[in-house]
């Protein structure tokens, strides 16, 4: 029993709470409230018919649980009664929509009886210039005076919406104060735009591109739902809602899916996932259909599923490859993750499941400027990523170099004390050391021109293989060339002989030799044998120059050489060593001659490209192999990119590859020297060699000589 008189006592208070009479919203001058369930009553009206005059005292008004009105795919027109009360000096109170989509927004104003109901629509093509299309309007309520408002709301969007009651001085304040936020909201948005777009045409970086679209989508977006800037398109409303925005938004959804694609390199990193991230365009295509169809209803609810959707992807997809050790994702979890996480929240309370605040309501926007600025930021840190490694490297290096002069010292100290004690033993080992130290020498010498000679030996088979090709072509030749100019020497003793004894008989003889040989068929083929000889000499001759060039290794003279034609020469060496699958792609700049150790260059060249050659032949599988070689002019020196998709290399390799005898490769296939000379040159020419890779990543060589080396 006790239970069932609690259960009564339950229902009869929500009873009591639903059919509680709402307060009178009462207005003052500078003066504004949101119109919250306090205040108004709900009428749901899912065929859009009611009338006036339907609705006017109409009993199936009723309180709502929710805070704010919200219109929802089965209840897309609403009507919301409330009591007001003008407290102002102006002979009317502003009552505005918000940052919402609305298609129909309808004011009728009684003063509690039927004969006076005036009626206001909203005209979007005779707003004043300050408001431009802000879904507002004036119900003419004196001051000092009350009455009943009726208001009917319909859009194709399902979403909460924020009805906000003014003065007149008040709405005025708060459109100028949203202006000014607007305007630089937007410039900030356009300066982001260029920025990145600057960015875009100086390092050609795709992601760049589609940064700048996501940037523009973005902000047409956000500017048209509050709207600003509706005239740039249309002034019809209904074409506005129904196609602009939702068009707008859909290439929005594609520039963000473009540009994570590319930033995050995500068909390198996800690989067997990628093929679902593809499923994510699949999805703004049907919702582009969608509204093309004009399935407006439905491309509104599809826009908030494929945000959602997007939303929640990029953050798993972002923190996955951060926590990979990614660095890339670093930057996207740091700009975009906030972000991601405001649209899910606005997303959440205009569908009711979080309170609606005038934070969550711009909460997007907000979010969005710091994105832009911490993320354009990182960006920027992208530019400097390889400068930053060099400046490491070299910093490095600084601190070997100023570690080995310290134990140096130290060690001459120690070796000043030992004189002083035993200066003729001190004679004698120096005598020693300088022998093995010429040993040494001599030793390094040799191994030096040992690996020359292996890498030669690598290169004897191609070599003798591109000079057999030319050699047996002149070879052919030369038989049928006899051949041609024995009947040639034939056809002119026959002519001695009838020079000599000159009758019709042997003039006939001779005529019909003639015609036998053909002779202008004669001279044709010898003019083509020639040539044949003459191109197979050629080939020869550039690959022996090719050759001697490489063997110039030991030529100490500084010499100017033309880097870009070395590279080919190397190439043209170790064509027939470079397999079928492999592309080698040469992108050259315009550079001058460079004041060098010509041979010590065509060594290091020869040594970096047959690496990455291995590098790619001891993948498992092969496809859309390449070596690309990049060459670049710069004020005091020039570089050289080396960068092939091999099996890449791992912190600890990468980190020993130039120290003497040390290799990965198999015995018997490698001394351990070649990288340990490559060294040497390039310390010699007083330049400086980067390596950047990862395991299955492939690797490049970054070579920086300068120009004024004498």
């Amino acid at each position: 029993m006790k239970k069932i008189l609690l259960i009564s006592c339950l229902v009869l208070l929500s009873i009591i709470a639903f059919a509680r009479k709402t307060d009178t919203l009462v207005i003052n001058d500078n003066q504004s409230y949101l119109l919250t369930n306090r205040y108004f009553l709900e009428l749901e009206d899912p065929t859009g018919t009611l009338t006036i005059n339907q609705v006017f005292n109409n009993s199936k008004f009723h309180h709502i649980k929710e805070q704010f009105s919200i219109l929802k795919y089965s209840k897309s027109t609403i009507w919301l009664k409330f009591n007001i009360k003008n407290n102002s000096k102006a002979p009317f109170v502003t009552i505005n929509a918000g940052a919402s989509i609305i298609n129909e927004f309808d004011l009728y104003y009684s003063n509690n009886t039927a004969s006076n109901i005036r009626h206001q629509s909203l005209d979007y093509t005779h707003n004043h210039p300050i408001t431009q299309n802000i879904v507002f309007i004036n119900c003419p309520v004196l001051p000092g005076s009350s009455g009943t408002v009726y208001l009917r709301i319909k859009s194709n969007a399902s979403t909460v919406i924020p009805i906000k009651v003014y003065s007149a001085s008040a709405f005025m304040q708060s459109r100028s104060i949203e202006n000014i936020t607007i305007g630089v909201i937007a410039g900030v948005f356009m300066v982001m735009a260029m920025y990145n777009l600057l960015i875009f045409f100086i390092v050609r970086d795709r992601s760049y591109l589609y940064y700048v679209c996501y940037i523009i989508f973005f902000g047409l977006s956000q500017i048209l739902k509050r709207g600003y800037g509706s005239n740039l398109f249309t002034t019809d409303i209904t074409i506005l809602n129904n196609y602009v925005i939702p068009v707008i938004r859909v290439l929005f959804g594609f520039s963000i899916l473009l540009f994570i694609s590319e930033f995050l390199q995500l068909k390198q990193n996800l690989k067997q996932w990628y093929k679902y991230y593809l499923l994510l365009y699949v999805l703004y295509a049907i919702l582009l259909i969608a509204i093309l169809c004009g399935k407006v209803v439905t491309a509104y609810n599809l826009i908030t599923i494929s945000i959602t959707v997007t939303s929640i992807s990029l953050l798993i997809i972002g923190a996955y490859l951060y926590f990979n050790g990614f660095k890339p994702a670093k930057f996207f979890m740091l700009g975009w993750g906030l972000f991601l996480t405001s649209i899910l929240i606005s997303i959440a309370s205009n569908k009711g499941f979080i309170p609606y605040t005038n934070l969550t309501a711009d909460i997007v926007v907000y979010c969005s400027v710091l994105e832009l600025i911490l993320f354009s930021a990182a960006l920027a840190e992208k530019i400097n990523f390889y400068r930053q490694q060099k400046n490491e490297s070299q910093s490095f290096a600084l601190h070997i170099a100023k570690e080995n002069a310290r134990l140096i010292t130290q060690q001459n100290i120690l070796l000043e004390n030992k004189v002083k004690e035993r200066t003729n033993e001190l004679i004698t080992t120096n005598e020693n050391l300088s022998v093995s130290i010429d040993h040494l020498m001599a030793t390094q010498k040799q191994l030096v021109d040992n690996e020359k000679m292996a890498s030669l030996g690598q290169l004897t088979a191609g070599v003798a293989h591109e000079i057999n090709n030319p050699i047996n072509f002149v070879s052919s030749n030369i038989a049928p060339l006899r051949l041609d100019f024995n009947e040639l020497f034939l056809l002119l003793n026959k002519y001695e002989e009838v020079l000599n004894n000159p009758t019709p008989a042997q003039l006939k003889e001779l005529n019909n030799f003639k015609q036998e040989i053909n002779l202008d068929f004669l001279k044709e083929e010898i003019s083509l044998l020639l040539n044949g000889i003459e191109d197979g000499a050629n080939r020869t001759t550039e690959i022996v120059n090719s050759l001697r060039t490489f063997s110039s290794t030991d030529e100490m003279v500084l010499k100017t050489e033309d880097i870009n034609k070395s590279i080919l020469n190397n190439l043209l060496i170790l064509r027939s060593t470079i397999p079928y699958y492999i592309e080698i792609k040469p992108v050259f700049d315009k550079l001058e001659p460079l004041n060098c150790y010509p041979g010590k260059i065509n060594q290091l060249i020869i040594n970096l490209i047959s690496n990455s050659i291995y590098a790619i032949k001891a993948k498992q599988q092969h496809s859309e192999e390449s070596v690309m070689i990049i060459t670049k002019d710069h004020p005091d020196h020039i570089s050289i990119e080396i960068t092939d998709t091999g099996i890449g290399m791992s912190d600890e390799t990468r980190q020993r590859i130039f120290e003497p005898f040390f290799t990965t490769k198999g015995i018997g296939e490698g001394t351990g020297l070649g990288l340990s000379i490559v060294f040497g040159i390039i310390e010699k020419h007083r330049g400086t060699i980067e390596v950047i890779s990862s395991p299955g990543n492939g690797a490049t060589f970054m070579i920086s000589l300068p120009k004024n080396l004498a």
